[in-house]
Formats: C-alpha cells, sequence, structure tokens
C-alpha cells in the first residue's frame, strides 16, 4: 500500500514539473515574442535569474549536507506485527517514510500500520499512535488512544508506557505494544 502511494505521488511530481515547464516556455514566449514591453522584459529576465540563483544555491546547499552514517543508514527498515507466539504475522516496510499512523482502518480513512485484523483490535483506537522520523531517528507518540502504548526496549525486561503527547524513541528489536498487540521493530 505504502509503495503504490509513492508511486501515485511521484507520478504527480513529474507531472507537476512538465506543467510548470510548459508554463515557463509560455511565458518567455510570450514575454520576448509577442509582447514589445520592455519593462516586462526587464523583469521577467531578473526573475529568471533570481530563479536561477536559487536553484545553484538550493543544489549547493544539498551536497553540502552531511552524510548519514552507516548504523543511521542500516537503521529501522520495518515493522513485524507477532502472535502470542512470537510468530511474525505481518509485516511493513517503513524505510524512506516520515510518518506513519498506526490504527484501524475506517469508512472515514485509511492508516498506515492497519491494525484491524488483529486479536486485540476491539482495544485498538482508529488513529491510536503515530510514528515519525527526524534527524535518522523513529519516535512514538500516544495519539490520545484509549488503552495506551507501550515500549519494551530491547534490552530491558520492562514494558514503559508512553504518555500521551510525548514522543518515545525508537530502536531496532524494541517492542511496541498497542494496546495488547506486539509490533517488533526490525
Amino acid at each position: 500500500m505504502q509503495e503504490k502511494a509513492k508511486k501515485y505521488r511521484s507520478i504527480w511530481i513529474i507531472i507537476i514539473d512538465v506543467l510548470l515547464f510548459v508554463i515557463a516556455i509560455n511565458i518567455l514566449y510570450f514575454t520576448f515574442g509577442i509582447q514589445s514591453d520592455p519593462i516586462m522584459k526587464w523583469l521577467v529576465s531578473l526573475l529568471g535569474i533570481a530563479f536561477l540563483i536559487f536553484g545553484i544555491t538550493t543544489q549547493k546547499n544539498q551536497k553540502r549536507l552531511p552524510k548519514q552514517s552507516s548504523k543511521q543508514q542500516a537503521g529501522i527498515t520495518k515493522l513485524v506485527l507477532l502472535d502470542e507466539d512470537g510468530e511474525r504475522v505481518k509485516e511493513w516496510y517503513i524505510q524512506g517514510e516520515t510518518s506513519l499512523v498506526i490504527g484501524k482502518n475506517s469508512r472515514n480513512g485509511e492508516v498506515d500500520i492497519d491494525l484491524s485484523d488483529t486479536e486485540y483490535a476491539s482495544l485498538i483506537s482508529t488513529h491510536h499512535a503515530v510514528l515519525n522520523h527526524v534527524g535518522g531517528t523513529w519516535f512514538i507518540e500516544d495519539n490520545d488512544s484509549h488503552n495506551g502504548i507501550g515500549i519494551k526496549k530491547a534490552n530491558s525486561k520492562r514494558t514503559n508506557k508512553v504518555e500521551v503527547e510525548t514522543q518515545q524513541q525508537i530502536d531496532i528489536n524494541d517492542l511496541i505494544y498497542i494496546a495488547n498487540t506486539r509490533i517488533l521493530v526490525k
């Protein structure tokens, strides 16, 4: 589902880019081919130079951004739904995403991580939690759910409750408890 949405967004980005290019060509043709007003020609020329400078500086700034360490690049890539016996039931690949909603699909909308078919679905809110990816790190936030979220860190035996509207960092091999549903971070 996420790959389909990404493909859909990238197609729209290409369409918008092509439309912007066509509009720019038409403006240039009108200004320099049809229009005879010298002030208009100067304004369009200055605007074009400003866009060119902006594009070049933006491109240079993107090249200067620090590269992520190999640990960050090999970070969290998926979430794994576990059953009572710890067996994998379902997986969601999240690499490249920035924000995901965990909950249940409804008539009012879809969520990114759908737990409608889980054993404890009746305890899960429609928009139970939000996962955010910031600066190479994933955080989970309780979205004012009825039954809360717990995090069991990989190196801990204790499950900690995530307070409403506070973000909790998650790492590889942590267990996320959405109500009583377990999701392993991989």
